[in-house]
């Protein structure tokens, strides 16, 4: 499998696109107007304290107050590191309103709801993250090898002792450690150490609301995060972004600064690869698959619902394996969306009815092992009596389409609006309502275009029988700045 990383840097924003094997996975969004604030840590001020919830609001100078569970706030011995406690505690006991409180965004301002935050602290480098707070020694669960396992956490404590040992914090090796050498834990190691003792000073300053740690920028962010021997090529169209990038591959993984290069082509980087239409498609509601089957993907602020239909596909065998083989490319197809589309929390997937339970096995198989490539943590049932599989999958950040898209204005998110019909109704009634109260001979009727049309079409004798029974002119004048459902009845003449 080979991957490349696609970066595209403007003054307004920076996008950032993993492709693998010539295909769009992953799409990454940063506007600088209002860039994520996912692993910033912040000197917050506890503005509400709410018993009911066992949580908190913090003001951490964000438009909206943040939000913290008593269950993400951890409890602090003397020397300042995390206690581990069986018996959870009340948030009265945790925080009080005007405390102030050092916090870490574990999940940006999403719709409505404001950030989460989070008191476990870390800061990541390329082969580790850093546990400030805490002595724990870990290892990331997407490393199976069992003996490159035993080497890692071997070579990290031994790292750990001649440097006195992990009484500053403790480690967890990340998925991208792996073949790392103990030079390379010893550079993190001194390095985290160091950011954190500057962290702390800015602590130790802050006398109010202020943030003491900003994450790096994206295409920084995502170097350090997703370069791996799979990585073939990094392509940047920024001149100063890319010597960034190359510094950061010289001094941490000097193995990848070959592959780095400043893409100076006449068309944009991304039309140049696709990833342009790609993004479009993603924004859309329905997935074509090649069997001639598709999705159709919903997104409700509860949850994500993809149905799969076999569409124009018919097969050539018989009825079971028609549905088995639109089944099997659907799930590759949706772990893929759940990327591309950065689909989180509950996910319910309605896949075509399977008798047989063998090929509901092959299905969750390849639905299984098509979410092993994804970066978000991810868990999945078995199907359900009714063909359901329901999911959940780590949101820290918007959607693609949240970021790209806004509420329509017609339809207020519903996706849908009356019909042209209905509205003629409305009207109708509203002109009986209007005429019982009012002695004028004439009424007007402001209505969109199409309204008016149907109106003076195909409802133009149930008009003429309404004249005739209330006797009364009803004249008709197209507004051109209503939507199909906004329309006035008035007085005239």
């Amino acid at each position: 499998m080979s991957e490349e990383i696609l970066i595209n840097v403007t003054t307004m924003e920076t996008r950032v696109a993993l492709i693998e094997n010539g295909l769009l996975q992953e799409v990454f969004i940063e506007r600088h107007n209002h860039r994520g604030h996912v692993g910033d840590i912040f000197y917050g001020k506890v503005v509400r304290v709410m018993p009911g919830m066992e949580a908190a609001f913090v003001d951490i100078g964000l438009d909206k107050a943040a939000f913290i569970h008593a269950s993400d706030i951890a409890a602090i011995d003397t020397d300042g590191f995390e206690v581990r406690d069986e018996k959870p505690q009340t948030i009265q006991s945790l925080l009080r309103e005007g405390q102030f409180v050092v916090v870490q965004v574990a999940k940006d301002a999403i719709s409505t709801k404001g950030a989460r935050l989070t008191t476990h602290l870390t800061l990541p480098s390329r082969n580790l993250v850093y546990l400030p707070r805490s002595k724990h020694l870990g290892i990331s669960q997407r490393l199976e090898n069992e003996e490159e396992r035993d080497r890692l956490m071997a070579q990290l404590k031994e790292c750990l002792e001649k440097n006195g040992g992990n009484k500053h914090g403790g480690f967890i090796i990340r998925t991208a450690a792996e073949g790392a050498g103990a030079e390379e834990f010893s550079e993190d190691s001194s390095y985290l150490n160091r950011l954190w003792a500057k962290v702390e000073q800015r602590i130790t300053k802050a006398d109010k609301v202020r943030q003491v740690y900003g994450e790096v920028p994206l295409y920084m962010r995502t170097v350090r995060d997703l370069i791996s021997s799979q990585v073939e090529k990094i392509r940047v169209d920024n001149q100063a972004s890319f010597t960034q990038i190359k510094q950061f591959l010289e001094d941490f993984v000097p193995e990848y600064s070959t592959i780095v290069e400043n893409y100076q082509g006449g068309r944009p980087i991304f039309d140049m690869y696709s990833v342009e239409g790609e993004i479009n498609k993603a924004l859309g509601r329905q997935v074509k698959l090649k069997s001639g089957g598709d999705l159709i993907i919903d997104q409700t602020e509860a949850m994500t619902t993809i149905d799969v239909n076999t569409g124009a596909y018919i097969g050539s065998r018989n009825h079971a394996e028609t549905i088995l083989k639109t089944n099997l490319e659907a799930a590759a197809a949706i772990a893929r969306q759940l990327r591309v589309r950065n689909l989180g929390g509950i996910i319910i997937l309605d896949f075509i009815d399977m008798q047989d339970t063998e090929h509901q096995r092959q299905v969750q198989r390849v639905l299984a092992k098509a979410l092993e490539k994804d970066h978000a943590r991810t868990s999945i049932t078995d199907i359900s009596p009714l063909g359901l599989i329901e999911m959940t999958r780590k949101r820290t950040r918007e959607s693609l389409g949240q970021i790209l898209n806004t509420q329509c204005v017609v339809c207020a998110g519903s996706g849908t609006q009356k019909s042209t019909e209905t509205v003629c109704y409305e009207i109708f009634r509203e002109i009986l309502r209007v005429a019982r109260t009012c002695e004028n001979d004439v009424l007007l009727v402001m209505a969109s275009q199409l309204v008016v049309d149907r109106l003076l079409d195909e409802e133009s004798n149930t008009l003429a029988q309404l004249q005739e029974l209330l006797a009364k002119t009803v004249k008709f004048e197209v507004e051109p700045m209503y939507t199909q459902e906004q329309f006035d009845v008035v007085l005239s003449g």
